[in-house]
């Protein structure tokens, strides 16, 4: 008999955060506060019991036999990083819940340095492959049958995730080893996806350039502007001054204007309940939260918001929020024209 093989796959939380901007204020622009997501929660470190539908018992159902499971641990990633405590909760957890969700008693002997395992559990930076799946965090084969245990037997889990999250990807594939499947409980373990953190990055707003690349899409809502081509003119003159490079931004971003609603910059007009009449502008960033604190990582995409500006500031306006998103949030950071500029200024042509 075979074993098959079975993945988990990980998936990235988004947030957002918001930012107003007062038209003709001089002072700094506020640090915008991150928003998690609805339902980013991280999984705790001390898991409550799960709960779902108990097995039948079925005793001698073990495929590995009544004696302990000798689990030896690999590290073939990250090198100066422990995984055998996370090793040992994941054993612990089946070894507390297996006659529940199994049927039979479970016992585990973690020895990272066994010579002769029972179990491998390889941490690697690059899993095998596990049937195509692009973005899995583990991958192990599924025994149901003593007959298909060819020892050692190997479970694969990637790094840089989270303790909490690499003890539940651990868990995850352990039970893959036990006979349990994707939709077999509990499934706050079993699920084929689950929200998986990695270890602690540094925040967009602590990177010098927040963007996987710099090529960016951009679209203009014209059909809410006052005078769309007016409009549409003062966004191109802020697009083509930091193609131009400007002082103190990256060389190598370009803009290529679309219709698509997901551009990566979207220029829109109106006031909204989180950017009243007010505001002048705001900006909104998306992007991924993947180490699960609350602050987004890597951007994602941005909108900036105009409300009742006059057509000669929009330029202004567009570029002071993208040097914003390109890493200068405090305004001595940004090029010279977003610097405490007047109300005479940034209806200038600031650009040139």
């Amino acid at each position: 008999m075979t074993a098959r093989t079975l993945v988990v796959v990980g998936l990235l939380v988004l947030a957002g955060c918001t930012t107003p901007l007062d038209p003709e204020a001089t002072t700094a622009t506020p640090t915008p506060t991150p928003v998690a997501a609805d339902g980013s929660t991280t999984r705790p470190a001390e898991s409550a019991t799960p709960t779902g539908s108990a097995a039948t018992a079925n005793p001698d159902g073990n495929p590995w036999g009544v004696d302990p499971v000798v689990i030896a641990v690999r590290n073939e990633g990250e090198r100066d990083r422990a995984f055998a405590p996370r090793v040992r909760e994941a054993a612990a957890f089946w070894e507390a819940n297996g006659e529940q969700y199994l049927g039979f008693p479970v016992q585990y002997e973690v020895r990272p340095d066994a010579a002769d395992p029972d179990l491998v559990i390889a941490f690697t930076d690059t899993l095998p492959d596990c049937g195509g799946v692009a973005d899995a965090v583990g991958c192990a084969p599924r025994i149901t049958d003593s007959r298909m245990i060819d020892r050692p037997e190997t479970v694969w889990v990637k790094t840089g995730l989270s303790n909490d999250s690499t003890t539940l990807v651990t868990e995850h594939e352990l039970g893959h080893t036990l006979g349990l499947g994707h939709d077999d409980e509990p499934q706050s373990v079993m699920q084929a996806r689950s929200v998986i953190y990695t270890e602690p990055q540094p925040n967009a707003t602590e990177r010098a350039f927040p963007w996987a690349d710099g090529d960016f899409t951009v679209r203009v809502d014209r059909e809410n502007a006052s005078d769309p081509d007016g409009v549409d003119r003062q966004v191109g003159h802020a697009l083509s001054y930091y193609e131009s490079g400007a002082p103190g931004m990256p060389d190598n971003l370009s803009f290529e204007r679309t219709e698509a609603p997901n551009a990566t910059v979207r220029v829109r007009f109106g006031a909204t309940p989180t950017c009243g009449a007010s505001s002048g502008s705001c900006v909104n960033t998306y992007g991924t939260d993947p180490d699960g604190d609350g602050a987004i990582e890597t951007y994602k995409r941005v909108e900036i918001r105009l409300v009742d500006l006059d057509t000669d500031a929009v330029g202004w306006h567009v570029g002071y929020w993208l040097a914003h998103v390109f890493g200068a949030e405090a305004d001595g950071e940004k090029p010279p024209p977003f610097r405490d500029a007047s109300y005479r200024e940034r209806r200038s042509e600031w650009w040139r």
